[in-house]
């Protein structure tokens, strides 16, 4: 395709150049790729031409005034809507894809990764986009819903190598941003709804609102909603569909708490399954009530979930330690892994190890400090992802939540504070280190290093 052709009906232009794929970060330019230059949260992508020319772009696409750079340059007005119509002419099989979105605050991931294994398990071939990445692609994304050009690509990848159906996790950032404009969305899932993201929505009735837009998708069948959420009811009478189907732990006849899982009672099934903490339980229940929406029996669905994997940083067992690392970074989901740990293990004592997020909400950290200060034992406060902030000023916002300062040990430096937590955990207690998961870099101010919570755990029993 040229750029004649890929701007047909949009603007008139008599530029006949060749180009692989559209890019809006400069930084993944290859050679012969457009550049989409826009208008970010933080400044404009037109800053950036530069670089995209020198990693080999082909053409610049901008929204502002019209530039002089070293390749062929193209304004066009209110270029962000026409987003969706590019994406779809160069990507033309991805909205031929069924998309499953799943949306929330925590559990994303999870659900996720449970509707893939399910699928699979069931002879469907299943894609899988989000905060982990874009699952058996090379094609890379730095968020937990892709920017839309970045989306599209990997839906007509997916289509062409015949994987029909596609789980997308949904961010708030996604929906209010319209990255995921135009898909083919035929099921919604909503696992819960707490503070997050307050530093980029204001309050949390904007975040609510964006969440809730996921149910307005005019392709949606089928939405699944968690009725164990306070907020529940408002996502329920959003959606636009007829079919609304919900799920709520009492779906369970028995369930019974051991160190290694739990023993469950559900339907006419009794069986174990190998992770920790309710809420996978919830996350269980929304992966089973979707799939079976999809056309699948209840009782081939169920003698599944015992083979179920959590996903990498997820109440993730470091070797044989009474030690987890988790995603956990806000305060709900503090609390329930931290209470995840007191019910599996009730005779230990809990040493949680956290840090929280530069430029991210800052009203969080003193919440999550308190969690942690009324519900752990022993409280290490480190580094997460300082970023462009003071990390001596974060660690003071999460202490000026903590009740009881005896509790806190401060070790800035993330890899100390492991290896002395790991270093010193008694036979009767049990670690959670919270905040980072699966990721595998920690980010400064100047810099960006190598940093896997579970790998320095494990090279802490050393």
């Amino acid at each position: 395709m040229n750029i004649a052709q890929l701007l047909a009906e949009i603007v008139k232009t008599q530029i006949n150049v060749e180009f692989n794929h559209l890019c809006l970060d400069a930084r993944q330019i290859k050679k012969d790729d457009v550049f989409v230059a826009l208008k970010g949260t933080k400044e404009h992508g037109a800053n950036y031409i530069d670089q995209a020319i020198k990693n080999g772009c082909s053409c610049v696409l901008v929204d502002t005034q019209t530039i002089t750079c070293a390749v062929p340059s193209i304004r066009i007005n209110s270029l962000k809507k026409h987003l969706p119509k590019l994406a779809s002419r160069v990507y033309p099989k991805a909205q031929k894809v069924d998309v499953i979105g799943v949306t929330g605050t925590n559990g994303k991931t999870t659900v996720g990764s449970f509707i893939q294994q399910l699928l699979k398990h069931l002879g469907v071939n299943c894609g899988l986009i989000g905060t982990l990445g874009i699952h058996n692609s090379r094609i890379k994304t730095n968020h937990t819903t892709p920017d839309i050009f970045t989306l599209y690509r990997a839906l007509d990848e997916y289509a062409k190598n015949n994987t029909d159906t596609v789980v997308l996790e949904v961010s708030s950032h996604a929906l209010d941003q319209q990255r995921i404009a135009g898909i083919n969305l035929v099921q919604a899932l909503f696992t819960n709804i707490t503070q997050d993201h307050l530093d980029y929505h204001q309050n949390f009735e904007n975040y609510q609102q964006t969440k809730a837009k996921l149910f307005h998708w005019p392709s949606l069948k089928t939405v699944v909603i968690n009725k164990d959420d306070k907020h529940w009811r408002y996502f329920f009478d959003q959606a636009s569909c007829k079919n609304k189907l919900t799920y709520d732990l009492n779906s369970f006849k028995q369930i019974r708490a051991n160190e290694h899982g739990f023993l469950l009672h559900l339907d006419d099934f009794v069986f174990e399954v190998p992770f920790l903490g309710e809420f996978n339980l919830s996350n269980l229940l929304c992966a089973l009530t979707g799939v079976e929406a999809l056309g699948f029996d209840r009782e081939e669905i169920i003698p599944l979930l015992p083979k179920l994997l959590t996903p990498n940083g997820r109440m993730q067992q470091v070797e044989n330690l009474t030690a987890w690392v988790d995603y956990a970074h806000t305060p709900d989901a503090l609390d329930k892994a931290i209470q995840t740990l007191k019910l599996h293990f009730p005779k230990h004592k809990i040493h949680v190890l956290f840090g929280c997020g530069g430029n991210r909400d800052q009203d969080k950290r003193a919440k999550m400090g308190a969690v942690a200060s009324k519900f752990a034992n022993q409280i290490t406060l480190t580094n997460d992802n300082p970023r462009d902030e003071n990390p001596e000023q974060i660690i003071a916002d999460i202490v000026s939540g903590i009740s009881n300062e005896d509790k806190v040990c401060i070790i800035a430096d993330r890899k100390a504070a492991i290896e002395n937590a790991i270093k010193n955990l008694s036979e009767n207690e049990c670690l959670l280190i919270a905040g980072k998961g699966h990721e595998s870099t920690q980010q400064f101010r100047d810099k960006i290093v190598s940093f896997n919570d579970l790998q320095v755990a494990k090279n802490a029993l050393n």
